[in-house]
């Protein structure tokens, strides 16, 4: 019994390498998670929420408000025109954006309902909801003791016109002495609470994309695709393992004809994986993958492309399969969890979004996101396909290169 232990122990020790990546895999997956909830490196101050701005009324009052805001250590605001502000939280560069029409000043000065407008992206409601109670918050304060003097003054000359100049002005006098000392109150916390600031969906509020199901299937489909066509590669390996690749060699064919048969038996695969998967979202899940077909099989084939290119890359790196297996898993999950695949990025630390980039994840899901949440044209697609091609691309030329100097060698 214990020289059988005593076996496979010795047997686990012999390839040093995969030993290493199973105990790193652990160690990686605990720093990354640590990263994405903000427990490494995490300052006490958060991020401020970015906020853009358009102001139509340009007038003193306005520009108070906008003052007055970006001052707030929570909030950094970014002037833009209505247009440019609206192409942008639509295609999911900023999460809001803050308009302040024409006759803003106006309608506080009459006591009138202030007109203005919150738009934004219902994908990022959590930073939305946050910054609905911090931006009404400080609004109040800047609007609401105009606004009621506004009411008061109006009211006094509606309902006394046999009032001199003098005498209204007097009363203004003495009204605005009363709200010099205005401050937060009960009551006034009462009116707050009361007030409402408009808000307006500018994606998700009118369309039938379904967020939760959008990156459940997106995440899932590219970190299981990852797997699959991890295991694909690492059969090049079992081949040579077991002397099939010694056999090809000998035949009449380059040993790049090998990798690139084997590259794209795997990307046949992929394609067909991720087909299956959209066919079943539509079927059973309800997902409309009918809504930009073309740019559905343009981000399928490129995403196909980018993973089983990875998958072959993994193959050609490695010495044996159980380095393959232990490697690809300890890759797979990281490059899952930074590219969102096992969370949404915006709730995740600014430093962890900047390094999503880097993720085959992060391109192949913005992508799906774009199609079915965002609901843009081609042409805004085609910059997360260039991506994923050049990812592609790349591997598969390192892959090739490698393959004639390890693996040959080794034969």
């Amino acid at each position: 019994m214990f020289n059988l232990a005593l076996k496979d122990i010795q047997q686990y020790f012999k390839d040093r390498t995969a030993v290493l990546l199973s105990l790193l895999l652990p160690i990686a997956l605990m720093t990354i998670f640590a990263l994405m909830y903000g427990g490494i490196g995490g300052s006490s101050e958060s991020k401020p929420i970015t906020l853009l701005f358009t102001d139509q009324d340009n007038t003193e009052l306005s520009q108070e408000v906008y003052s007055t805001l970006d001052s707030l250590d929570g909030l950094k605001l970014v002037s833009k025109s209505f247009p440019e502000a609206k192409k942008l939280i639509q295609k999911g560069k900023n999460a809001s954006a803050f308009v302040l029409y024409k006759g803003f000043q106006d309608s506080v000065n009459s006591g009138q309902k202030l007109p203005m407008e919150l738009f934004y992206d219902e994908a990022k409601e959590i930073e939305v909801g946050l910054l609905q109670q911090a931006l009404w918050s400080n609004l109040f304060g800047i609007t609401m003791k105009k606004n009621i003097k506004g009411k008061i003054d109006d009211w006094i000359v509606e309902k006394n016109p046999e009032l001199s100049a003098d005498e209204i002005d007097d009363i203004r006098e003495q009204i605005a002495e009363q709200f010099d000392g205005f401050e937060k109150s009960e009551d006034n916390s009462k009116l707050e609470e009361d007030s409402e600031l408009p808000m307006t969906a500018l994606v998700g509020e009118k369309k039938d994309g379904n967020l939760g199901l959008i990156q459940a299937i997106s995440g899932v489909a590219i970190m299981m695709l990852l797997f699959s066509v991890s295991a694909s590669g690492a059969s090049l390996l079992t081949e040579k393992e077991e002397g099939t690749l010694r056999r090809l060699l000998v035949a009449p064919i380059s040993p790049s004809n090998i990798l690139y048969g084997k590259m794209l038996s795997t990307l046949f695969l992929a394609i067909l994986q991720l087909t299956v998967m959209f066919l079943y979202s539509w079927l059973v899940l309800g997902l409309d993958i009918f809504i930009n077909l073309p740019a559905l099989i343009l981000m399928i084939l490129a995403s196909a492309i980018a993973c089983s290119s990875f998958g072959i890359f993994m193959a050609s790196v490695c010495k044996s399969r159980k380095q393959v297996e232990s490697l690809s898993t300890l890759v797979i999950l990281v490059l899952s969890a930074l590219g969102g695949s096992m969370m949404p990025l915006f709730i995740m630390p600014a430093i962890m979004q900047k390094i999503a980039v880097i993720s085959v994840n992060y391109w192949a899901m913005d992508g799906f996101f774009d199609i079915f949440w965002r609901q843009l044209p081609i042409i805004d697609v085609l910059p997360n396909v260039l991506v994923l091609l050049g990812i592609g691309f790349g591997l598969t030329t390192i892959s090739v290169i490698s393959f004639r100097k390890t693996i040959l060698r080794m034969m």
